[in-house]
């Protein structure tokens, strides 16, 4: 009777002490009130598109091995190559003279995007002013038109790309209400990066303006923080996609990357993964691109401005890899 009566007692505490852990604690404050602490329960979390940690300032550092770009088959005015991985210069050529980066602007404006969306499958209203702004600053487009409602992927891969200012626009007014106010947040991040010293943005776009501006060593800093983002280094390493259908676009807008596209059957030693292109007459033919080698061990960051053209970009930076990241 003893022992029934023990097991009994045991069960009863058992009960009780899982009861409380369900419920919630009892303890007494400073003030002798009880007081009901719930239990936290732990749920497993959802991987978001705003992921983000704190952020950790990159610094790129010269060493004995640094080289100067002087190679003559290298149109580009400006360039820089690092090592991501060693957080090391590679080779550099004017790579703090500060020059408006034109659309490799908008590797920030989906970074800072990317950070503040919480559902891709938002949608967002294409409006006459939006129309108005790129057509009156002739800028390049996804071919949204007003009143097509678009989803936020949409115009997150817009603003890349085929470097939609559309889709930049539609962008900016989704995450703050404007692209003022929106311009505001990436120079915010500019300063958390520790860039605002060379570094400030007027635009989301990468219209040319005096206060519009940043070096390639910014940049490439810019686009290394962006590959810290997993959909950011998404967006940014893909060849082709088709917005979603819409009544304006039954069959969707299909955009592509062609600096991607272009460059992928050249002979180098690796594959470059990312990029965004950019061009404005005060700065040439830009792009910033993020390759590997053939064994994935090395990785390296590219950014180049003042070429002659798209396509010379392009082989200037084949140029670059082939000397330096073999």
């Amino acid at each position: 009777m003893k022992k029934i009566l023990i097991t009994l007692s045991v069960s009863i505490v058992c009960l009780a002490v899982a009861y409380g852990a369900f419920i919630g604690v009892k303890k007494f404050n400073s003030n002798g009130k009880t007081e009901v602490k719930v239990a936290s329960v732990k749920k497993t979390k959802k991987v978001a598109v705003n992921k983000k940690n704190k952020v950790k300032k990159i610094e790129y550092k010269d060493t004995k091995a640094t080289k100067d770009i002087v190679n003559p088959e290298i149109i580009s005015t400006n360039g820089i190559v690092v090592d991501i991985d060693s957080k090391t210069i590679i080779a550099r050529k004017n790579d703090k003279q500060v020059m408006c980066p034109a659309s490799m602007t908008k590797i920030l404006t989906v970074l800072v995007a990317c950070e503040k969306v919480k559902n891709l499958d938002d949608k967002i209203t294409i409006t006459k002013d939006m129309i108005n702004y790129v057509y009156a600053h002739g800028c390049s487009s996804v071919g949204f038109v007003e009143g097509e409602q678009i989803t936020v992927k949409d115009a997150l891969y817009g603003t890349i790309l085929p470097s939609g200012a559309d889709a930049a626009l539609a962008l900016a007014t989704y995450v703050a209400g404007s692209q003022d106010k929106f311009v505001v947040l990436m120079n915010k991040k500019l300063d958390e990066f520790g860039l605002s010293k060379t570094a400030h943005f007027t635009n989301c776009i990468g219209l040319y303006d005096d206060n519009h501006k940043c070096s390639m060593y910014d940049m490439s800093i810019i686009l290394n923080h962006a590959l810290e983002n997993k959909f950011c280094k998404k967006i940014l390493s893909t060849h082709t996609y088709t917005t979603s259908k819409t009544e304006q676009h039954p069959e969707g807008c299909t955009v592509s990357n062609w600096f991607l596209r272009r460059i992928e059957d050249k002979k180098m030693p690796g594959k470059v993964m990312c990029a965004k292109t950019g061009f404005v007459n005060q700065s040439g033919s830009c792009a910033a691109s993020y390759f590997e080698d053939k064994s994935k061990k090395h990785k390296y960051i590219c950014v180049t401005a003042g070429s002659s053209s798209s396509w010379k970009c392009i082989y200037d930076q084949v140029e670059i890899y082939n000397e330096f990241a073999s």
